[in-house]
């Protein structure tokens, strides 16, 4: 499968009428995609409305929430991106987090990997034009039928982290979508995926695997260094992420900074942040040393690999430059090594 380099959007510090220019740029520098993602800013599905209609560029949610949006909410916007962008967009659904889905939006953070695997199933009728009958553990419809479906039915990626989504993302997915781990740990995911592909009777070299890579843009030395350890820690201690880690093998490394979290000791918990941990997840360092570090990811079987930069520059000039310097640096013309 071809190698891509693709965009994580929005870009920090733009409003989006800004991205029609970042959309032109990037399309011109060689990137491929432009993926999205849905935290606490911008929805998944607007931002991608700019590059449908001022790029080429195929597009990407990375991802809707399968549990904030209903099966034929999802499925309506599903469609009309699909419209803007016939042939263009990949649908990146997943289970989030028990933050986003408990705390923010007041609703039940239940058996996941179902939840997960019953939308890929009603999603595939829906979008393919079908009136949906449609009883499941986690979700029903009754008689749905998308008005105006799409021309061409999007592909569906599922993001996936432990094991037990990895194996829905081989079984029913077109795509897995993996983040915060290091470019060793791609292996490990990866073979779960193919190996449920096998399982399923598909195509395992048929799934593509998306990685959003965490991209740091700071100049080396400074305090980048303890901003990146709170960065780890604004992560890895949400349950989910936490679990994964366990999974991954690094119980015994982040022991230290989990117990101190857990006592209330956040300087603790900062300060036991393992340096290779820190070195292994997070992107950073000069342009070169960036660009050889998402090549050992696409080396070690990342297909798609989409770029979220990030920076603790307060002003917001320099913040914008340094982002628009890294895009640059970091674009599929500019980049020292060819990607194969």
């Amino acid at each position: 499968m071809k190698k891509r380099l693709a965009l994580s959007v929005p870009h920090l510090g733009f409003t989006l009428p800004e991205h029609i220019a970042i959309a032109k740029e990037a399309e011109n520098l060689g990137y491929t995609d432009a993926w999205s993602y849905e935290i606490d800013g911008q929805d998944c599905f607007v931002p991608l409305s700019v590059f449908a209609m001022h790029s080429s560029m195929r597009l990407g949610t990375a991802i809707a929430n399968v549990y904030t949006r209903g099966p034929a909410t999802l499925a309506q916007t599903a469609a009309s991106l699909a419209d803007l962008a016939p042939g263009r967009f990949e649908l990146g659904i997943g289970s989030g987090s028990e933050p986003i889905v408990e705390l923010w939006n007041s609703l039940s953070f239940r058996k996941p990997a179902t939840r997960v695997k019953e939308m890929v199933q009603f999603l595939r009728r829906a979008l393919a034009g079908e009136r949906v009958v449609f009883e499941g553990e986690t979700f029903s419809v009754n008689g749905f039928r998308l008005s105006a479906p799409p021309e061409i039915p999007p592909r569906i990626h599922v993001a996936a982290l432990r094991e037990n989504m990895l194996r829905v993302a081989g079984s029913v997915g077109d795509g897995a979508i993996i983040n915060w781990l290091s470019a060793n740990d791609v292996k490990k995911s990866v073979e779960v995926v193919r190996a449920a592909a096998a399982e399923a009777g598909r195509d395992p070299s048929q799934i593509e695997i998306t990685a959003r890579l965490m991209i740091n843009v700071d100049p080396p030395g400074g305090d980048g260094e303890a901003m990146r350890r709170r960065h780890i820690n604004a992560y890895l201690h949400v349950p989910v992420y936490k679990a994964f880690h366990q999974w991954l093998g690094r119980s015994e490394i982040l022991g230290p900074m989990w117990d101190a979290w857990a006592a209330g000791d956040r300087k603790g918990a900062i300060a036991n942040t393992p340096q290779q941990v820190v070195d292994d997840l997070i992107v950073h360092g000069t342009a070169d040393q960036r660009n050889e570090h998402v090549q050992r990811y696409l080396d070690a079987g990342v297909d798609t690999a989409f770029l979220s930069w990030f920076t603790y520059e307060t002003d917001p000039l320099k913040r914008r430059e340094l982002i628009n310097q890294a895009m640059v640096e970091m674009s599929p013309k500019n980049r020292g090594r060819a990607l194969e």
